[in-house]
């Protein structure tokens, strides 16, 4: 079983979210950052990346929220499965996902809509995230599972410079762990 867990991060933010989902995954889960490098005049070319994920049994999708959207670089991605949408090579995997902002809103809401928009294109079934919000039993903010009230997937809150909560790092992992669970079941 392997979980890829795709991701786009500007400034670490989302790439820390994303370790620590792999890290509640557990040794099945695999790290695979969209990088400049992969973006050759506006279009997505990595295709040992796309294979990898084809062959994976869930894909994570990551990506920080800009202007109330997915990272230009992260829909760059997106936009190069089609060919994979075309013969449904993703239709029955699990699929999740996590954002990242600097603000406690930031819109974070409409880029997990796009990537359960994304996931249900490609046919695979999007599993939420099921972490109670902490701060109704009194958990302090840094602490506390889930502080955003997202159960659609993960969402962090970092501001410029400053690093994820405790509490949002462990709202990951628990996440991964949920995911490795269930695409372990259905496997």
């Amino acid at each position: 079983m392997s979980i890829a867990i795709v991701y786009f991060s500007a400034t670490g933010t989302t790439k820390s979210l994303a370790e620590a989902i792999a890290k509640g995954a557990g040794p099945e889960a695999v790290l695979l950052p969209i990088t400049g490098k992969q973006i050759v005049e506006g279009r997505f070319t990595d295709e040992a990346l796309l294979a990898q994920l084809t062959a994976a049994d869930a894909i994570l999708f990551g990506t920080p929220t800009f202007m109330g959207g997915p990272a230009g670089q992260f829909k760059t991605f997106a936009d190069a499965t089609g060919g994979i949408w075309y013969h449904q090579s993703w239709a029955g995997k699990i699929a999740g996902g996590f954002t990242t902002s600097g603000s406690f809103s930031g819109d974070k809401q409409g880029t997990l809509q796009y990537l359960v928009t994304l996931s249900q294109q490609h046919g695979m079934i999007w599993v939420g995230q099921n972490s109670p919000n902490g701060l109704y039993s009194g958990k302090p903010l840094d602490v506390a599972l889930n502080r955003l009230g997202s159960y659609t997937g993960v969402m962090g809150q970092a501001a410029p410079g400053q690093p994820l909560t405790a509490g949002d790092l462990a709202t990951g992992e628990a996440y991964g762990a949920r995911i490795a669970a269930l695409a372990k079941k259905l496997k």
